[in-house]
Parts: C-alpha cells; structure tokens; sequence
C-alpha cells in the first residue's frame, strides 16, 4: 500500500532551499502519482519551462511558445503533512476489522505518526 496517495497534502523535504530559487519547505497537493517510476506530481512545485515549436490547429489558431508545467519529484523528496500539526510526518499503517453487511474484513487503516517537532 502506498505512503502517498493522490490528493494529500505533502510538503517537500529536499532539494534547494526557497531562499536559493528551490522547492524546499513549500506544500502542495498530490495531483498525479506515477507508481512505476516511484514519482509523484505536486501542485505548484518543480515548475519547468518547455519550449513548444509553433504551430496551428485545425482551426487556424496559433499552439506553441514557452509552456510552464509541473514535472515530477521523486517521492523520497516529499513527505506527508499531518492534517492536525500542518508539519511533515511519517505514515504507519493499523489493522482494522470492518463489519459491513454482516461480513468481517481486515482493513489497513493509514495514519499519520507522531512527528517528534516540538516547535
């Protein structure tokens, strides 16, 4: 089961700090996350310039120019934000018996632990 899931709140561990032009310390949302190349795509963060050659559409409207985009961060490079502390956190797992419509399921519950920042 994944530490990161699509729509969490995450917040970047590595990298350059802000103060140099990097990512390091801001939060963003999970928009994508690409589970065979073990990378997630945060609003927001990494943003990189694509040069576009020009064209046109069926229509005749101009495409193309510089477009700015999102590119991915490894996930080893974010970690989860704790809902309650809005501070990085590790993520654990529980398990959990379910009892719906008269069945018992095990369940594994993610949840956020404790970060150990006393701040």
């Amino acid at each position: 089961m994944a530490n990161i899931k699509k729509g969490d709140l995450v917040q970047v561990i590595s990298g350059r700090s802000q103060a140099r032009g990097g990512d390091r310390g801001k939060q963003g949302k999970v928009l994508e996350v690409l589970v065979a190349d073990n990378r997630v795509i945060v609003e927001g963060i990494n943003y990189v310039t694509k040069h576009v050659r020009v064209g046109q559409t069926q229509r005749g409207t101009k495409t193309g120019g510089i477009e700015t985009f999102e590119a991915p961060i490894h996930v080893s490079n974010v970690a989860l934000v704790d809902p309650e502390t809005k501070k990085p956190t590790r993520v654990g797992f529980r398990l959990e018996t379910v009892t719906k419509d008269g069945v018992e399921k095990t369940v594994r519950i993610r949840y956020a632990k404790k970060s150990g920042k006393d701040l």
